[in-house]
């Protein structure tokens, strides 16, 4: 899950604005935790996409 689309308890802001200290902690937290926690769900299909290809086009020019 990306942390842009988390809510705040404590401000009931989005997290990814980071305006108080519950946030940016919480921010900081999700960040150190996962690479991929701020990467946008379209930029990972199509970076396997891309994957998927280059394994294809190996795969192809090996046989």
């Amino acid at each position: 899950m990306t942390y842009d689309r988390l809510v705040c308890a404590n401000c009931a802001a989005p997290v990814s604005e980071g305006r108080c200290p519950v946030c940016r902690a919480n921010r900081e937290r999700l960040q150190q935790e996962n690479f991929f926690a701020g990467v946008n769900p379209m930029a990972l299909i199509a970076l396997l996409a891309v994957l998927i290809a280059a394994v294809a086009l190996l795969a192809h020019q090996t046989a």
